[in-house]
């Protein structure tokens, strides 16, 4: 049968933020828009575009002395820590100081001189962040948090956990722009969760694949959209945090995770390390799956289920 939804979407994060219910969800707009204006607090948390931001506030002042964090936050900060740690810094949140030196925070991008790239690297890495008991300190004067490749995720983990908690929610769709993505439970009509195509990086192109997401979360990472070029050359908003670098070699990297944060930050380490690396850290890691792209192939692992290879 088909499922009619209700769907109530919401600009937020520089991009549009989108709730689907099953039609006939007891106050479905009312959840919605209650998960929608906790998502907006959480950008305001997050954001280091205005200076009210509390992460904003953290990157002015955390090279001075310990820092005393929202609770979430710091929840954040310590899973972030742990990816870090996990993806050997494929995956790490502390290079701001690339993102500007690169003009991704100015949404005008440049290329930074070899003096620029190598005084920025030196202001990265969560190495040089400690966590205390409840308090963040940097120990690199200039070191900047950006939750660019997490920070959807986590407001759909913190929107969905709203849902089941306020609203008695059991099934839903989320989405953040379409990069971000989580299925509560199953929808009506298919046992197997909630259907989602990977899209292609070019357009024109077929799907890379349809999953089901049944309480998982789906990050895709790319350069699609976010890039500049010069010279004839393209270069992504997606920094190496190793090199100080655009990534290079992928065109896509999809994670199926049990959450939309880890699946965020999976995606990016896929996206930055490449296939290879994706395929030896998925043999221990049953519990996620794949889909990653780079020029001439297409590579799938399913949870639980081993892998497979193509041309895409």
């Amino acid at each position: 049968m088909d499922l009619t939804l209700i769907r109530v979407a919401r600009r937020a994060m520089a991009t549009t933020f989108e709730i689907a219910l099953p039609q006939g969800t007891p106050c479905a707009v009312d959840a919605a828009s209650a998960a929608l204006d906790l998502i907006e607090e959480i950008e305001e948390q997050l954001t280091v575009y205005r200076d009210t931001g509390e992460v904003a506030r953290l990157n002015a002042s955390a090279a001075e002395g310990p820092v005393a964090v929202d609770p979430g936050l710091f929840r954040l900060l310590q899973r972030c820590a742990a990816f870090t740690l996990e993806t050997s810094g494929a995956f790490d949140v502390a290079v701001g100081a690339l993102v500007e030196a690169w003009g991704f925070t100015q949404r005008a991008g440049r290329i930074p001189t070899d003096r620029e790239l190598v005084e920025a690297t030196g202001r990265c890495g969560f190495r040089h962040v400690m966590l205390g008991a409840d308090t963040v300190q940097f120990r690199r004067p200039g070191l900047k948090l950006n939750f660019g490749a997490i920070g959807k995720g986590y407001a759909l983990d913190r929107a969905a956990e709203l849902l089941r908690r306020d609203w008695g929610i059991d099934s839903a769709l989320l989405q953040g722009g379409g990069s971000s993505m989580l299925g509560v439970g199953v929808p009506p009509n298919d046992p197997r969760g909630w259907p989602v195509s990977i899209r292609h990086p070019e357009s024109n192109r077929p799907a890379l694949d349809v999953v089901y997401l049944k309480d998982q979360g789906l990050g895709t990472s790319a350069a699609t959209f976010q890039f500049f070029e010069f010279e004839g050359e393209k270069y992504g908003h997606v920094l190496d945090p190793r090199t100080g670098r655009p990534a290079k070699g992928t065109r896509s990297a999809s994670c199926i995770a049990d959450g939309a944060a880890e699946a965020d930050a999976i995606s990016t380490a896929f996206f930055v390390a490449g296939i290879d690396w994706a395929r030896e850290y998925l043999r221990s890691r049953t519990n996620l799956g794949a889909v990653v792209l780079n020029e001439g192939e297409r590579w799938a692992v399913r949870l639980g289920t081993g892998s497979a290879s193509g041309t895409a």
